[in-house]
């Protein structure tokens, strides 16, 4: 895969650990230009060097708490144009429904939903009038499996599936392909030190018997979001050990 000459602007990148952070290293090896965004400029600043090294991209921070749409709006207009955009940030409320804190729902669609669909908005319209441009929306298993304590988070991704199936039909005569990677389990790090490597038992529930490597899931994202993937758009791509196959 080869990024060269591409910017790529990653949500929920501003971490060291998370997917957002292994996909920025898969593509600035490979020759992108990244920009890393997230709440805390110190934690920024870890990831921008983690992700310059031995890079032949670069890599830049832009602070942003997507929670906010005034915020979001600046993050699209600070970015510029950008040739990949990947929505990977994401709130993730455990609880049952009857006990759902509804500012932790508004939370979790604010940051799942309404920032990605802010994104979009200001971002592929630039991906189009720049001769095209591919867009990666992260999603979960969670979308299409029931799991009762994470019921507002997979409504989050559902939706998220649907924008990218409605964003695909939208634009792809402007040449934007929108597609959707959906990790199963995965061991980053901030999952790992309250959940364990195993995510709390879940990594089992796969075909593999074994939660992800973010970089594992990385690679799926670059690829999906690459010039090898250019008659691939609308998609849903599962990168979850088999738990949808089982």
């Amino acid at each position: 895969m080869d990024f060269h000459g591409k910017t790529a602007l990653i949500t929920g990148s501003g971490a060291i650990g998370g997917l957002g952070h292994a996909t920025a290293k898969v593509l600035a090896a490979a020759g992108a230009n990244v920009i890393i965004t997230g709440t805390d400029p110190g934690r920024g600043a870890q990831v921008v060097d983690d992700v310059r090294t031995g890079a032949t991209g670069t890599a830049r921070f832009i602070g942003a708490d997507l929670a906010d749409p005034r915020a979001v709006r600046r993050l699209a207009e600070e970015a510029g144009a950008v040739d990949i955009l990947v929505n990977n940030a994401g709130v993730v409320p455990f609880s049952a429904t009857a006990d759902q804190d509804l500012a932790a729902y508004d939370a979790a669609f604010a940051v799942n939903v309404r920032a990605p669909f802010i994104l979009v908005a200001q971002l592929a319209p630039k991906m189009a009038a720049g001769g095209g441009g591919s867009i990666v929306n992260v999603t979960s298993t969670a979308a299409g499996l029931g799991m009762p304590p994470m019921a507002v988070y997979g409504a989050t991704k559902a939706a998220l599936e649907s924008l990218t199936r409605a964003w695909a039909a939208e634009f792809a005569a402007s040449g934007v392909r929108v597609n959707a990677v959906a990790p199963g389990p995965m061991a980053t790090s901030k999952v790992v030190a309250v959940m364990g490597p195993d995510v709390g038992g879940m990594g089992l529930t796969t075909a593999l018997k074994r939660a992800a490597d973010p970089a594992e899931v990385a690679r799926v994202i670059a690829f999906v979001a690459g010039d090898q993937a250019s008659y691939v758009t609308g998609a849903v791509v599962p990168a979850d050990g088999g738990r949808t196959a089982i």
